[in-house]
């Protein structure tokens, strides 16, 4: 049976909540400015073009998630980011159009309530790896241990049949495709892209860009034979101590973002 109904790229869709929040439930202007900067960081890194996005969890209202209205991730602003439900609805959307693919982060919001940040990419070298029917995306260097021996690869054909569009477009779909999370932090999406998940925005968009950058190595490297990969020690020792250092990378990131919007 194909769960895809409809074929539009965008939804509009009533606010589930009137949007009264009181001050103390309203997601902090530090997060706000944070899941900014991450969608310009991974605009300028190559990550998300004009499509993709990248999401946090509501830092009051843990069930909640925010997401930037249906744009382009490098021309997001604080007034862009809506907050959405635990069933990927919006709460104050007031009109404008939500991004359809948004049930890929409220139903992984809803599965693993470790995940504090996802980013949803198409980015080039990941494609490739996601069609091969006998080459894995595999961990080969120290910046990249959290992809580990194999990343699982999300068929959507066997949920929703051999019609659809490869979109996450309804719960369903959305659901499916979080359970591949429940032993790895990255997933691969058939001739789409691919999702991963961090315990924050730094650590979310680090993981991002480093998964294409080697994405791309490996790539390289399998054109000139045979490639070695971590071990799964290698995998544990290099996620332990690189993943600490998340911020450094971060925060040139974000003064770059913000020289480059000021020109």
């Amino acid at each position: 049976m194909c769960l895809n109904q409809n074929h539009s790229t965008e939804d509009v869709v009533p606010d589930q909540e009137n949007d009264r929040t009181a001050p103390e439930l309203r997601p902090s202007t530090s997060l706000l400015e944070d899941l900014v900067s991450a969608n310009h960081i991974l605009f300028d890194q190559g990550v998300l073009d004009a499509f993709g996005h990248v999401s946090v969890r509501h830092d009051r209202r843990p069930d909640h998630f925010l997401l930037a209205r249906n744009m382009a991730p490098g021309r997001v602003m604080a007034t862009d980011i809506i907050e959405f439900n635990r069933d990927s609805q919006p709460v104050n959307a007031k009109g404008r159009k939500v991004y359809l693919e948004r049930f890929i982060h409220g139903e992984i919001y809803r599965r693993r309530p470790d995940v504090v940040a996802i980013v949803h990419s198409h980015s080039p070298s990941i494609i490739p790896l996601s069609v091969s029917a006998s080459t894995r995306l595999r961990a080969l260097f120290h910046m990249a241990g959290f992809i580990g021996k194999a990343s699982p690869v999300f068929e959507i054909r066997e949920v929703g049949g051999d019609s659809t569009d490869l979109l996450i477009r309804n719960n369903a779909l959305g659901e499916a495709l979080a359970k591949k999370f429940d032993a790895s932090e990255i997933v691969l999406m058939r001739g789409h892209g691919s999702t991963v998940v961090g315990y924050s925005l730094q650590q979310v968009v680090y993981r991002a860009v480093y998964a294409e950058l080697n994405a791309r190595y490996q790539l390289e490297a399998m054109r000139l034979g045979d490639v070695t990969y971590l071990t799964e020690g290698e995998i544990e020792s290099t996620s332990e101590v690189i993943e600490a250092q998340a911020q450094r990378p971060w925060d040139l990131w974000v003064e770059q973002a913000r020289a480059r919007r000021r020109q």
